[in-house]
């Protein structure tokens, strides 16, 4: 008997047997992992959900980057925005155009330097989805929006990103993912991504962000 042989068959049956361990240790640590991480995603939505309960306003500036693929260019706008609980908010472009957006409850002022008009949300489904995004995407809302969105939460150093699929027919003609990325400190969204299918995308940064001032009524004025 060639002993070399015997060792190199018991040689081969010892990677099978490992082989077959690893594959069942990976099969075992997977589901943990994922559980882990179902975990962790639960409890930094369950914060932000907490947050915006006790956020009663929320204003800032901002800096919007429309970049556009078949141009290779961008666009850069700024301007304000001024959110109140639950059901107002005031998004003003002031450069290089001036262009305003509120949302009242449930109508919507739509207005520039020739035109203003007003559009009742419940009349509109498309206005009424997209208020609805805007006011849930500002104060992080939409991220337990099961039936709006498939989201998925991580770590990335000093910040959480969450990344929102849209569900809706309506809305992924007009987006193929949302990226919120959120402070962990204040538990507010400082940062947002819009990709659409064309491949043209948008980033909105929120900067000066100041919660829980008294903000006037007339901030959010529809007349």
């Amino acid at each position: 008997m060639d002993w070399r042989i015997i060792d190199y068959v018991r040689l081969l049956l010892y990677c099978k047997i490992m082989k077959r361990f690893l594959i069942l240790f990976i099969c075992f640590l997977y589901p943990l992992t994922s559980i882990a991480q179902d975990l962790q995603q639960a409890h930094i939505i369950e914060q932000i959900n907490k947050a915006s309960a006790q956020m009663q306003s929320l204003e800032c500036e901002f800096i919007q980057t429309k970049y556009l693929s078949i141009l290779n260019d961008k666009m850069v706008s700024k301007g304000k925005m001024y959110y109140q609980q639950a059901d107002k908010l005031r998004w003003e472009y002031t450069i290089p155009y001036t262009y305003t957006f509120i949302l009242n409850q449930n109508q919507v002022l739509l207005k520039n330097d020739s035109r203003a008009d007003v559009i009742d949300v419940n009349q509109n489904r498309m206005f009424k989805e997209i208020a609805r995004m805007m006011m849930n995407s500002i104060v992080g809302n939409c991220l337990s929006d099961e039936k709006s969105f498939k989201t998925t939460v991580q770590v990335s150093g000093a910040d959480w990103i969450a990344t929102l699929i849209p569900l809706k027919r309506d809305m992924k003609q007009m987006w193929n993912k949302l990226v919120l990325y959120i402070n962990p400190d204040l538990k507010v969204v400082y940062k947002v991504e819009m990709h659409e299918p064309s491949g043209d995308y948008t980033i909105i940064d929120l900067i000066n962000i100041k919660t829980n001032n008294k903000i006037s009524t007339e901030v959010f004025n529809i007349n």
